[in-house]
């Protein structure tokens, strides 16, 4: 019984560089993107290093999950894994 991943993505590791059009561009060659939130530090106006993506689909996510999950991006090793429901 395969569990289902949802159709969003919490993405951890990625350089503290890493603008948002790079970030939209890493994940979009995988589907349509339905959401992109890079989380940045307000006062230093840097991203923190962590980021969601949401799909149109579910196979859309598990593929960018698949290709992307322990891959090095900018000289960082990335994870890539489904997004933790609020309530969960």
């Amino acid at each position: 019984m395969s569990q289902r991943i949802g159709t969003k993505l919490f993405v951890s590791r990625l350089s503290f560089y890493t603008t948002m059009e790079q970030f939209k561009s890493m994940f979009s060659p995988f589907g349509v993107l339905t959401e992109a939130t890079l989380v940045m530090d307000p006062k230093i106006k840097r991203a923190k290093g962590f980021g969601f993506v949401s799909y149109r689909s579910e196979i859309e996510a598990e593929k960018a999950m698949k290709s992307l999950n322990g891959t090095i991006v900018n000289g960082r090793l990335i994870f890539v894994e489904p997004a933790k429901s609020k309530d969960s």
